[in-house]
């Protein structure tokens, strides 16, 4: 038989992924994959049961249906201050998943360098190497997460054509601040180089942390590029409905692209969220509001049992410090707390490139019966530990 691909021979499935499997393989509290345990907004939903009987059931416009354009055009100058237009700058795309490979394709060629942040999401690697792109890594630096401005600067001298910025970062939970956003832009508009923004966390932030739009900075707007996503924001992960907005010029390309990948996103499901990007203020003051419960509930609970952890600014994860149990393989350690303690998390080494292994990523998008038990069941951890000689204290 012919061989097969040499681009992809690499991949394994996503860890991510895998986590999922194993935890509910062993009873686990799954808090490796990052989806909720709790409904989205009642006012979707009931939408969605009218879109049922009424439709549209056929194929919308392949760029995105001309209502949610125009609603989402809304929301995100209200929050960025950023004018859109809803016609020529926003390409709809089933999950920022393909948001992100339709961008790489339309932008990239073959031996092209990207820069990435690390750790990072494990899709943003596997895009690069799909479009047939380098990666060049620039370490995020724990507890902090800081990185070396000179650093970053080198891999535009490379020849960085794009750096991919995940802001608030998956999997630390990073928000980057505005002097760190001002050295980004400064540098892109140096060197001549695209940002691809990873914002699907936009309004996951803890005080007094704020997030700020990149594209909102001057001269940024036109080599800015936002992948995002409904997903987070409106806990409907299975939905997948993400979207690109950029410059004309780039979306023109994106949407020649995305129509090759998936054709386009679901019809019923852009018309039931419409309902949700026309929310007023006080949805996301209060989705803030619940997310910071749910981080002060799980991260105490974490502090009083006594395990170290970089304190999250956004998104709906925390990274523990494992170091003290005396394992050099958090893999295996991910698979041992699993059947073990039955809680899931996800090995910290899938995110870095660095040859890291002494984190591990917890989730807290659950209800508080589901972090409850999930702390109750890590408080034997020391003891569990202690009668497991591999990772004995």
């Amino acid at each position: 038989m012919r061989e097969l691909s040499i681009r992809t021979a690499g991949f394994t499935d996503s860890v991510i992924r895998r986590m999922t499997r194993i935890s509910n393989a062993h009873g686990a509290v799954n808090l490796s994959q990052g989806f909720p345990d709790f409904d989205p907004p009642a006012e979707i939903i009931n939408r969605l049961t009218q879109v049922a009987l009424e439709g549209p059931h056929q194929y919308a416009t392949t760029w995105g249906a001309q209502n949610f354009r125009e609603a989402l055009a809304r929301k995100q100058e209200h929050f960025s201050g950023v004018k859109v237009d809803p016609d020529k700058e926003i390409v709809v795309t089933c999950g920022s998943t393909e948001a992100m490979m339709a961008v790489m394709m339309s932008i990239t060629n073959p031996g092209d360098k990207v820069a990435i942040f690390s750790p990072f999401y494990e899709n943003y690697g596997a895009d690069a190497i799909l479009s047939g792109a380098e990666s060049i890594y620039i370490p995020l630096n724990p507890p902090k997460f800081d990185f070396d401005a000179d650093l970053l600067e080198d891999a535009f001298r490379q020849g960085a054509k794009a750096l991919i910025l995940c802001n608030p970062s998956n999997p630390c939970g990073k928000v980057f601040t505005m002097d760190e956003l001002k050295i980004i832009a400064d540098l892109a508009i140096k060197y001549d180089a695209y940002v691809i923004t990873d914002e699907v966390y936009e309004h996951i932030i803890y005080a007094p942390n704020k997030h700020v739009y990149l594209s909102s900075l001057p001269g940024m707007k036109e080599r800015t590029i936002i992948c995002n996503s409904l997903s987070k924001t409106y806990s409907i992960t299975g939905w997948r409905l993400g979207y690109v907005i950029a410059d004309e010029r780039i979306s023109d390309r994106v949407k020649k692209v995305h129509d090759f990948l998936t054709v386009g996103a679901p019809a019923p499901l852009m018309e039931a969220v419409v309902v949700g990007l026309n929310f007023k203020d006080e949805y996301y003051l209060e989705l803030q509001n619940h997310y910071t419960h749910m981080k002060n509930l799980f991260t105490n609970g974490l502090k009083q049992i006594g395990l170290k952890y970089s304190e999250p600014q956004g998104a709906y994860f925390v990274m523990v410090d494992i170091s003290e149990f005396n394992c050099n393989d958090d893999l295996k350690f991910c698979e041992w707390l699993a059947k073990e303690v039955k809680v899931g998390a996800v090995p910290g080494s899938s995110f870095f490139k660095e040859d890291i292994n002494q984190y591990i990523r917890f989730h807290f998008a659950k209800k508080d019966e589901t972090l409850n038990m999930a702390l109750d069941r890590l408080s034997e951890i020391y003891n569990k530990v202690r009668a497991t000689a591999e990772f004995r204290v």
